[in-house]
């Protein structure tokens, strides 16, 4: 990455965490600590309860390094988990409401969610394929792939 470019994400992540962080720093304060969210249900651009399975949502931009380095993995977990789970990517750029809506502070960042659509986890930077999968199977929830039917380990 070049100085240019770094550069370039710090004022970026400083200009969007500064618009966001006044409005949404309590509510986003427990779950990036890696607690449970609050009950109060947070609303996506289609609602986790809208489908009975099991959601990621990965909140970053289009520039973003970390976040383009989530992209190929969303992308296998996509395909290699459909019809089991939702993954769905926020670029805050293009809807920055829905961003302040979640509470996200940082980006890249991965929301967790079960089958009812209750919040479960969330993450803030880059996080691998193999460790999403260990957090939902922490979380207590089963995925089956679909290409084998076999559940993760």
């Amino acid at each position: 990455m070049t100085n240019r470019s770094m550069i370039l994400c710090v004022i970026m992540f400083t200009m969007f965490s500064s618009a966001i962080i006044p409005s949404t720093a309590v509510a986003a304060g427990e779950a990036m600590a890696g607690q449970k969210a609050s009950a109060t249900t947070k609303s996506l651009a289609v609602s986790p309860t809208a489908v009975r399975y099991p959601a990621l949502v990965d909140v970053g931009a289009k520039q973003c390094i970390p976040c383009k380095m989530m992209e190929p993995i969303l992308e296998e977990l996509k395909a290699e988990y459909a019809g089991v789970l939702r993954v769905e990517f926020i670029d805050v750029q293009v809807d920055p409401q829905t961003a302040t809506k979640l509470g996200v502070r940082g980006i890249p960042t991965q929301i967790f969610y079960d089958a009812s659509g209750k919040e479960r986890y969330r993450h803030m930077g880059y996080m691998s394929k193999e460790r999403i999968l260990a957090t939902f199977k922490k979380l207590g929830i089963e995925l089956a792939r679909k290409d084998t039917g076999k559940e993760t380990r």
